[in-house]
């Protein structure tokens, strides 16, 4: 088990109801990814962290929708309401989830120009959180993930284990999606297959 770390992912106020992108049911998570952490011997969270203005806010973009799709310099990219901007309510992780023997946050999408979904690259798929080289000095092989939101934070978080030799595991009960055009089912088939395993 020692080598098995649990990374819980953006279990943050604006990602549950009331905030500003709520995932449907997305508080129902924490008392299933309390449990996860209570039998975990080294758990990881990630925090979305943005700027005011982020490039991936709708609002920096003038006449562009949430949930509208455009062309950046990495790629695309979906356009979401303002949320978790650094320092407020929204970005807090929810009051119930009972994080603190967490060993690690990582925050992401901090930087102004590019998003990141992802715990170990943004969206570029080449800048790296650092995560990856922690676990590996952790002696850390298998990652199990939960969390916010399936098909968007944990799927491609999870694609990026298994990429870099993480065996890699995501805790279906403990995660909820947005499902965006059907991106749960798209997103829920690559990760099995890319190796995902799914429980």
């Amino acid at each position: 088990m020692a080598e098995e770390a649990l990374i819980v992912i953006d279990v943050q106020n604006d990602f549950c109801p009331g905030g500003a992108l709520a995932v449907a049911g997305g508080d129902e998570v924490v008392p299933v990814v309390n449990r996860l952490i209570q039998l975990s011997p080294h758990v990881i969270l990630t925090q979305d962290w943005h700027p005011a203005g982020h490039s991936s806010f709708a609002s920096t973009h003038p006449g562009e929708v949430p949930f509208a799709t455009i062309t950046m310099p990495y790629g695309e990219q979906t356009l979401w309401p303002d949320h978790c901007v650094q320092g407020s309510p929204g970005a807090d992780f929810h009051p119930g989830l009972e994080w603190t023997t967490a060993e690690l946050v990582v925050r992401k999408g901090f930087r102004t120009e590019i998003d990141s979904y992802s715990a170990f690259f943004e969206n570029d798929h080449r800048t790296p959180t650092g995560l990856a080289g922690y676990l590996r000095e952790r002696g850390i092989s298998k990652v199990k993930l939960c969390g916010l939101a399936t098909d968007f934070c944990v799927a491609f978080s999870a694609l990026d284990a298994v990429a870099q030799g993480f065996s890699t595991s995501v805790v279906l009960g403990a995660c909820r999606g947005i499902d965006l055009n059907g991106s749960l089912a798209a997103m829920t088939q690559r990760m099995r297959d890319a190796g995902v395993t799914l429980v």
